[in-house]
């Protein structure tokens, strides 16, 4: 009876210990890996009406494997319809209705200088090299989308950042294509965060044998968990939070963790479960119209993190490879 108390008492001092000291996996130094930024927006922007034939050719082929992913994508557009983008490039650029013209210049000058940016995602990737040597590190193109796309991952490994949707959570023409509730990630802040999580969720895809809410919670918690250790900031804002709901969520934890289980929604499978708890939206319906959006990721990423502060012997690269969200549920130890 005295050693199962010992075990006990030891693991309390365990999660105390776990839940005031964030891990660290990185040494002081490591080989730079230097992030290139394309500004394939600047080239995009410079075409000329009266000579947009030449210069829709020259897109063509400067840029041979972006730009038809770009018009495809972003656009929406077949990208061997030369004669069509001729024609509609300019218009969409100087176009005057939905207020890309304004915008495409607020753009300009809104990341006229992207070093800032390019300083981030060099050090993010400069870890991620770190634990994934043997994987590519992408170089960044930045393109101006009508409000259409924010972050893609291109075929070729590289990825690609709508800049018209991180103008700021107030910029005016927001309120005409998006709620309220999506500003809160399209800031110049979110574009880090965004690249790198969306960067994790394509090179690391969703592998668990079975897609009940608990193995979609602990897939998107650890790539937000290592995410988080890939950046600088704020765990709010490699959320996609404002600081309020991240303290809400922290505040409200164990009710929303004893509801879930109330509920008993981890092993459930049904689509509108999974999507309350997963997608975005003004909150997340199976808990509260105060809570959050995307509580069950967040969740997952709390269990992920005791999980992996319980378990000092693991590596991130052990994590990933852990499909068995029930083993990590429960030797995380998690309980709010």
């Amino acid at each position: 009876m005295k050693s199962t108390g010992f075990i006990v008492l030891t693991m309390a001092c365990m999660l105390i210990t776990s839940c005031q000291h964030k891990r660290h996996y990185y040494p002081l130094t490591m080989e730079q890996q230097q992030v290139e930024i394309i500004r394939f927006d600047s080239a995009l922007l410079a075409i000329r009406t009266e000579q947009s034939a030449e210069d829709v050719r020259a897109l063509y082929a400067d840029y041979p494997e972006f730009f038809p992913q770009y018009v495809e994508q972003a656009l929406g557009v077949a990208a061997e319809d030369t004669a069509y983008l001729i024609d509609a490039l300019p218009l969409f650029i100087h176009d005057t209705l939905y207020g890309f013209d304004k915008t495409n210049t607020t753009v300009q000058q809104t990341f006229a200088d992207m070093r800032g940016i390019q300083k981030e995602l060099t050090h993010a990737f400069t870890r991620f090299h770190y634990l994934y040597p043997e994987l590519y590190i992408p170089q960044i193109y930045t393109f101006v989308s009508g409000f259409n796309a924010s972050v893609l991952f291109l075929d070729d490994g590289n990825m690609a950042v709508g800049l018209d949707m991180y103008l700021g959570s107030d910029y005016p023409y927001y309120n005409r294509v998006v709620h309220n509730y999506q500003k809160q990630t399209m800031r110049k802040e979110c574009i880090a965060g965004d690249v790198v999580s969306g960067y994790l969720f394509a090179v690391f895809p969703f592998a668990a044998a079975k897609g009940r809410l608990i193995d979609n919670m602990l897939y998107r918690g650890k790539m937000m968990y290592v995410c988080s250790t890939l950046l600088d900031e704020p765990d709010y804002e490699v959320m996609g939070y404002s600081k309020e709901q991240w303290q809400w969520c922290e505040q409200y934890e164990r009710q929303i963790w004893n509801r879930m289980m109330d509920k008993r929604d981890l092993f459930k499978t049904e689509q509108l479960l999974l999507t309350s708890y997963l997608n975005d939206g003004p909150f997340t319906s199976e808990i509260s119209q105060e809570a959050p959006p995307r509580l069950g990721t967040w969740i997952g990423w709390r269990i992920a993190e005791s999980y992996m502060n319980n378990h000092p012997e693991l590596s991130l690269q052990d994590l990933i490879a852990n499909h068995d969200a029930e083993q990590i549920l429960r030797d995380s130890y998690y309980k709010p």
